[in-house]
């Protein structure tokens, strides 16, 4: 979650792997946000985070993190709240909400989170894998 305010850009674990893509840069440019790959690309999110197992049977999943670009900062303020959150609280028993958090940031990733959604469910097709995608033949094995 966006402990640190609204930013100008959104980072997508898993780009370029869905159409959903799309309908996310649609959203996140009315919201007037750029999109980019994960903002830390060398842990791994996207094959450990709780959609994967969604990936794994055919569905394309969208996870989405607002940062690490705050609006009104300076460069790189956000990914170094990031990393020092990361290190001094992340599931340590420090790691509870405190009340000198801006949460408008997680606002922002939750509207464009529910929007991105409906607009997937009122689509007249599911999103699909890009061409090729590791995960396109589970999609295309699964019953209908």
């Amino acid at each position: 979650m966006n402990r640190w305010g609204r930013t100008s850009d959104l980072g997508v674990l898993g780009l370029g792997k869905s159409t959903a893509d799309d309908v996310v840069r649609k959203v996140a440019a009315e919201q007037g946000r750029t999109v980019h790959g994960d903002p830390f690309p060398d842990r791994g999110a996207f094959y450990r985070s709780n959609m994967f197992p969604l990936a794994r049977v055919g569905v394309p999943p969208v996870a989405v993190k607002g940062r690490p670009r705050l609006r009104g900062t300076s460069e790189g303020l956000g990914e170094e709240r990031a990393v020092e959150y990361e290190r001094q609280a992340l599931h340590q028993p420090s790691d509870e909400y405190r009340g000198d958090w801006d949460l408008s940031g997680d606002v922002q990733d939750a509207e464009l989170q529910l929007l991105v959604g409906l607009r997937l469910a009122n689509a007249p097709q599911m999103p699909t894998w890009t061409p090729g995608d590791e995960f396109e033949a589970a999609r295309k094995s699964a019953s209908r």
